[in-house]
């Protein structure tokens, strides 16, 4: 059996930070008058001394470099820790939540999913609106961690692709991932901060305006109003669009360009083909919305580029009720969500170098059909790609979709209609926030959902955030045996 002290010690940190960071909601609700701040003082008290408890019983066993069974257990292990304690403020806060329903929101929330379960959004303490979008905000920032030190280690879905002109972690996890996040935060909170102004300027007061900022930069879409962005129809859907897609791109290049580089992000493939698809999309969108529904080309564009925005990025927001397009719009919202943004972003789903990858072994597999003889091999940005590398990324497909068909049977063996269990089944898997129909479409929500498939939903959200196999190998007896 490995040594579980490290991992425990890791976990244990990070939850008695998540306990510290309920101070800003607990000010927040002083400042409102309500009488809600008790709710964050016990939420903070219980998660830093259960937080700190477990790190001092496991800091004999810190060091400074991770096996690879840790490695999985760590990662998988933080994004079902933290949920239990974020779900604190819901359960005795004025939600009066459920355990189900706290899970699955504050899963929700560091996932960066958005789905919620909850109504009544106008009238909850500030708060538990502001610790919503915390959760978001911290699991954005999280998960590009995880991506730029963690799947890349443990080459999962093709991630290890990007370790080399990354950072270099091999060996070094705990260590190389403070000085990643160091480098990240910086640019994360630079950006929150002027996308929070921005919203200032369109007219949203300074709450607002601070909490979605938090979802926006995490493509996260918590919004503190039932009708989601739909409050916010004008200027503020461009500002959103905006940063829903720099929130997209890989955040490994803006550090280099913080660094010097000032072009690195113009020569990312992965970067170029996200924002040709979404051009692409709007402009179909516009063409069928100016000329079958009675749009005012402005509000085409306007509303077009924010919902395929959000929608692709899996941000989750929604301004307008798209189910009202038509069924071919409908089925591309479906599908696009099933896109995702670029890696090492706060977006979620398949990511585009996936795709770009599949497009390149498949023009590979035609020129050796073409000439049997020859010797193609697929590249990527002008470089050759490993084997392993297409193997890592092939397989994600081949996963991604039978766990997404089985998901999807499974929540209609709860009792959940077709377009429910598998649009349910996507948008949970794809980290997206709204499905499809009237009860978990962009005017619903997951309120009403039963027990049994909220659990399912909860597990296919983890899975999804985490690329899938970085969960799934935990399941296997090769993997406890060491």
């Amino acid at each position: 059996m490995f040594d579980l002290r490290p991992v425990a010690y890791v976990i244990g940190l990070l939850v008695s930070f998540l306990g510290v960071t309920m101070l800003f909601p607990l000010i927040v609700d002083i400042a409102e008058g309500r009488g809600a701040w008790p709710v964050f003082l016990e939420s903070a008290i219980i998660s830093i001394l259960a937080g700190g408890l477990i790190a001092l019983s496991s800091a004999n066993g810190v060091k400074e470099r991770l096996s690879l069974q840790q490695t999985f257990l760590l990662t998988t292990g933080v994004w079902v820790a933290l949920p239990v304690f974020g779900a604190i403020p819901f359960v005795i806060g004025a939600t009066e939540a459920t355990i189900v329903d706290a899970y699955f929101e504050a899963m929700s929330g560091l996932t960066t999913t958005g789905s919620t379960v909850f109504s009544g959004l106008d009238d909850l303490p500030k708060g538990l609106l502001l610790w919503r979008g915390l959760l978001q905000w911290l699991g954005g920032i999280g998960i590009i961690v995880v991506a730029m030190v963690f799947l890349p280690e443990l080459r999962v879905g093709g991630m290890q692709i990007f370790r080399s002109e990354a950072f270099d972690t091999m060996g070094k996890i705990l260590p190389r991932a403070t000085e990643i996040s160091a480098s990240i935060s910086t640019i994360y909170v630079t950006i929150t901060l002027i996308c929070g102004l921005c919203y200032l300027v369109t007219g949203m007061n300074a709450f607002d305006a601070t909490v979605h900022a938090l979802t926006t930069v995490s493509t996260g879409g918590f919004s503190n109003y039932d009708a989601s962005f739909g409050t916010f129809q004008g200027p503020a859907e461009y500002v959103a669009s905006v940063f829903m897609i720099l929130a997209a791109l890989p955040f490994v290049r803006f550090v280099q360009m913080a660094r010097g580089n000032r072009t690195a992000i113009l020569y990312d493939s992965q970067v170029r083909a996200f924002l040709a698809i979404i051009v692409i999309l709007v402009v179909v969108t516009v063409s069928i919305l100016v000329t079958v529904f009675p749009h005012h080309p402005e509000q085409a564009i306007r509303e077009a580029l924010f919902n395929i925005t959000s929608i692709m990025t899996g941000t989750g927001y929604a301004s307008v009720d798209y189910m009202q397009w038509g069924p071919f719009l409908i089925a591309m919202f479906f599908f696009i969500g099933l896109i995702g943004g670029c890696a090492g972003s706060t977006a979620c789903s398949v990511k585009v170098f996936r795709y770009q990858l599949l497009v390149a072994s498949i023009k590979t597999q035609l020129r050796k059909i073409r000439s049997p003889n020859g010797i193609f091999t697929p590249r990527y940005e002008g470089r050759p790609v490993s084997e392993d590398v297409m193997s890592s990324v092939m397989s994600f497909f081949m996963f991604f979709l039978v766990i997404l068909g089985m998901f999807a049977i499974a929540l209609g063996m709860t009792g959940l209609d077709f377009i429910t269990s598998i649009s349910g089944a996507a948008t949970a898997l794809a980290n997206i926030g709204p499905g499809l129909g009237d009860e978990i479409g962009p005017a619903g929500n997951f309120q009403n959902i039963n027990d049994t498939a909220k659990w399912l939903l909860i597990f296919a959200m983890l899975m999804g955030r985490l690329e899938l196999m970085a969960v799934l190998i935990l399941f296997t007896v090769r993997f406890w045996r060491g």
